[in-house]
């Protein structure tokens, strides 16, 4: 997927934005024709696991309209210290007992993304935060919208350009360290959907 500067502006309130799309303003806006649908079963409260997403994502995506991804390491200052300290690698936690000071919610992330991924290991911090470079072309998504679909599931969407399979790690990760238990998705949606209130 492409991403520039503009589209990065986008997602940053998109993602920053509390209100579902429908209620923000200019909503009239048309939507993508397609729309990627995660379904997240959570611990705990749903409306409290969206904030905690949104929190790792708007710095990540700030850092898509702002930062120099020539520089050998991109600031965190701005990223969640449990995010960090779930990750592995330099500015992350992991490897330096850092994993152990992560929130329960974020250690139980990590097992159910290894789970989840059939092995996968904890993302590097300074990887992930890459993924988010205007110019790097493996994130296959843009953020558009999380939902409360009830006490302990959310709906998130993300514009995959309509493609059933895109790469998604980087945001898998994000989901499932901010307290996903299980995940099901992407099943791409058109975007005439109307959420239940």
């Amino acid at each position: 997927m492409m991403h520039t500067g503009d589209s990065l502006a986008a997602e940053l309130l998109r993602v920053r934005e509390r209100r579902p799309v429908g209620q923000r303003p200019g909503a009239d806006a048309a939507p993508p024709p397609a729309l990627s649908l995660f379904v997240i079963d959570v611990s705990g409260d749903a409306a409290a696991y969206v904030e905690r997403l949104r929190s790792v994502l708007a710095p990540a995506v700030r850092l898509g309209c702002t930062a120099d991804f020539e520089q050998e390491s991109l600031p965190v200052d701005e990223v969640p210290g449990w995010f960090a300290e779930v990750c592995s690698g330099p500015g992350g936690g992991g490897g330096s007992g850092g994993e152990e000071r992560a929130p329960r919610f974020a250690r139980a992330g990590r097992e159910a993304y290894a789970e989840h991924t059939g092995g996968g290991g904890p993302w590097d911090l300074q990887d992930w935060l890459y993924r988010f470079d205007p110019d790097e072309d493996s994130r296959g998504w843009e953020w558009w919208d999380a939902t409360v679909a009830g006490p302990s599931r959310v709906h998130v969407r993300v514009d995959s350009w309509g493609e059933p399979s895109f790469g998604c790690q980087d945001l898998l990760w994000a989901v499932f360290t901010a307290g996903a238990v299980r995940v099901e998705g992407p099943m791409v949606q058109i975007t005439s959907f109307q959420e239940k209130p």
